[in-house]
């Protein structure tokens, strides 16, 4: 789950990670207060997405006086910002930060993740910040630092010294860069986050080493333990369809092409947008229903991928091991009989009850074309919607 910057800054307060003073506002009017109350002579006026590159797309302006703040403020919200992690189709901005300005020295990288090689925290950081670090990875990989956590001790305070002396913190702030990376961790660690990204970290003129952005991302399978996180969630930052999914614990993610998945199992579904693409097709969704779906939460995934007007046919692949294929063969002529189906679909079942699965699909008097197997299933629906 995604959260917006001022919501991730006020999280990291908490853990003594130093942030700008900031206030969000959802009119032009509430940001001329929230300006005024903020006391300084410069404010800077950010738009709040899901998503980077907002500076690029004219989404951050520096503002000297009130009136100026006005005026960034009518022009960003309820612009339509595209940046290259939105898409073409672009988000809405519904909401600003606004927050002190602050006079920067020199801007540097800090983040951390998951690595999935070594199953281990790291901490990265660079003195190339305000860049996409995927750029510095690309240009200058050297520059580049990393600290992997032991998950029993943590970080350590050595190690967070360590990467403010190699990213060049200045000698007299490495103290206070490395009591910023503990807060971070902290934070990243005791709220599930599967990302912390700070970029810029700055030092600034008065001897401070703060965020002037911040990313939080956080593990969905861990929210529950978080009620707090839960509730910073912002519907309209989402695809409808993907919200829809959630309510029916579906693992659905809107694509841009034009033939519906239905899979169960993220491996299977994933091997099953690749071999549509072999054949010259394109999905239009990953839906993975899981192993245990039950006939209704099928019906509901079969409604979600035909929602998409994109859809121009789909294909059902199933391979039954705790899931039934009976299940799912009553659940897709469910569906399609609700819908009054008029696209084509291709259905592979394989395993658990599948004869039992391919008779209820033989008899529902639906126009079904069944398929002996994965590769045979995903040349009929490219053929068939072409």
């Amino acid at each position: 789950m995604n959260i917006h910057e001022y919501q991730g800054k006020e999280i990291l307060k908490k853990y003594g990670v130093k942030v700008p003073e900031g206030r969000v506002a959802f009119t032009v009017d509430e940001a001329v207060k929230a300006a005024e109350e903020l006391g300084t002579q410069v404010v800077v006026v950010k738009a709040q997405i899901h998503a980077g590159g907002r500076g690029k797309a004219g989404g951050v302006k520096v503002a000297k006086n009130l009136e100026e703040v006005r005026t960034y403020a009518t022009d960003i919200l309820g612009k339509v910002l595209v940046t290259h992690q939105t898409g073409p189709e672009g988000k809405e901005v519904r909401r600003l930060l606004i927050e002190q300005g602050c006079d920067i020295k020199k801007e540097y990288y800090v983040g951390i993740v998951v690595d999935r090689a070594t199953n281990r925290v790291v901490m990265m950081a660079s003195e190339e910040g305000g860049t996409e670090i995927e750029e510095v990875a690309e240009h200058s990989p050297e520059k580049i630092i990393k600290e992997v956590v032991d998950p029993v001790v943590g970080l350590t305070p050595f190690q967070a010294r360590r990467l403010a002396f190699a990213i060049n913190i200045p000698a007299e702030l490495v103290n206070k860069a490395a009591k910023f990376m503990l807060g971070l961790y902290e934070a990243f660690v005791a709220n599930d986050c599967s990302i912390a990204e700070i970029n810029p970290l700055v030092v600034t003129g008065d001897g401070e080493v703060m965020a002037l952005d911040a990313k939080l991302n956080f593990d969905s399978n861990a929210l529950f333990r978080h009620k707090n996180i839960q509730e910073l969630r912002d519907l309209t930052e989402e695809d409808e369809k993907e919200i829809e999914a959630s309510k029916y614990d579906l693992a659905y993610i809107a694509l841009d092409g034009n033939i519906g998945c239905m899979v169960n199992g993220a491996g299977l579904a994933m091997a099953t947008m690749d071999i549509i693409n072999f054949y010259g097709g394109n999905p239009a969704n990953f839906l993975d229903v899981g192993g245990g779906a039950t006939e209704e939460k099928v019906t509901e995934a079969f409604k979600i991928i035909l929602s998409d007007d994109k859809v121009k046919g789909i294909f059902v692949n199933i391979f039954g091991g705790i899931m039934k294929c009976d299940v799912i063969a009553n659940g897709v002529v469910g569906a399609a009989k609700q819908v009054k189906l008029d696209k084509p679909l291709v259905v592979r079942l394989e395993g658990t009850n599948v004869e039992q699965g391919k008779k209820i699909l033989s008899e529902s008097g639906l126009n079904i074309v069944a398929a002996e197997s994965m590769a045979d299933g995903a040349e009929k629906i490219v053929a068939l919607v072409k």
